[in-house]
């Protein structure tokens, strides 16, 4: 159990809906819902009378609410006191490839940003082999990335897994289907991105090609993931995308889920080995946030 559980549980029952409660939270309903059965089950215990509208608290529910209060305001009185003490006007520097923007990462950093208004945030575009060096020259503290690449100097984690998708245009024959091998995309005009000789994404789809001892023929390099979809979007060429760029809508784009079981992209994070302060352990906190609300499966990152 973690204070934010407690936020959740005090919202609802002050707002006697899961509903009005999500909407003061920022959150989906869903998600807020799951929450609350998962508190339940790890008290062992009925907080809400069901089928009660408005929501009713149990007698426990009731006993909860009333103690969950006192943490709740203590752990704010707490926070305040110790950041008056220790306030400096600190900054955190957050690097990411790009892409990683169109899943879970923005709703991270804005809950990390409402959490921390003390804190100065500065957001950098970096690749994955450039956030290392900016890692170990410190001129960013938390990296996210797509490719693992080891240094010693480095602490770097995978937080999950995303499915791999085809953007093809929305009258082509493969945009019909429900599933697509990569072997079905061979002879296929196929868009890589991005244009460079680091280690990168574009590496990566080529790699899970060979491990199938396939070679796409009809390769074209493009510099980023948007441009990519807008050219599939125009029906020229196709381009293999992490799942979440499903949400870029661009007309006739259509996707498509790629089936093989290798078709996947590692979700990488890293920091520096020297160690981790309390500004990175609250925005790892935030990002454990969204995955549960969001029901995505991760793994911890271990300081």
């Amino acid at each position: 159990m973690e204070l934010r559980h407690l936020k959740y549980f005090v919202a609802v029952v002050e707002e006697q809906s899961f509903t009005k409660a999500a909407e003061k939270l920022f959150i989906a309903q869903p998600p807020l819902s799951r929450q609350i059965q998962n508190l339940e089950s790890e008290l062992g215990v009925q907080l809400f009378e069901r089928g009660s509208r408005p929501l009713v608290t149990t007698e426990a529910g009731g006993f909860f609410y009333n103690h969950a209060l006192q943490l709740l305001s203590q752990a704010e009185e707490l926070k305040s006191m110790t950041k008056k003490i220790g306030v400096i006007d600190r900054t955190i520097t957050l690097s990411f490839v790009g892409s990683l923007l169109f899943g879970y990462l923005s709703k991270v950093i804005f809950l990390f940003k409402q959490r921390n208004a003390h804190l100065k945030i500065e957001l950098v575009e970096l690749s994955s082999m450039d956030q290392i060096q900016a890692l170990k020259m410190k001129r960013i503290d938390i990296g996210f990335g797509r490719v693992d690449i080891s240094d010693p100097e480095v602490k770097r984690t995978k937080l999950r897994d995303e499915r791999l998708v085809l953007a093809v245009h929305a009258g082509h024959p493969l945009a019909l289907q429900e599933g697509v091998f990569l072997k079905e995309l061979v002879k296929e005009e196929l868009l890589f991105y991005p244009k460079n000789d680091q280690p990168n994404f574009s590496h990566h789809i080529q790699a899970l090609f060979a491990e199938q001892n396939l070679k796409p023929e009809k390769v074209r390099y493009v510099r980023e993931l948007a441009l990519a979809c807008g050219f599939a979007a125009a029906g020229d060429g196709m381009v293999i995308v992490p799942a979440s760029a499903q949400n870029i809508h661009l007309t006739n784009l259509k996707f498509v889920p790629i089936l093989d079981q290798s078709a996947i992209s590692n979700v990488m994070v890293s920091i520096r080995n020297t160690g981790c302060t309390e500004d990175i352990q609250s925005f790892f906190d935030c990002v454990y946030q969204v995955y549960d609300l969001e029901g995505v499966s991760y793994h911890k990152y271990e300081f």
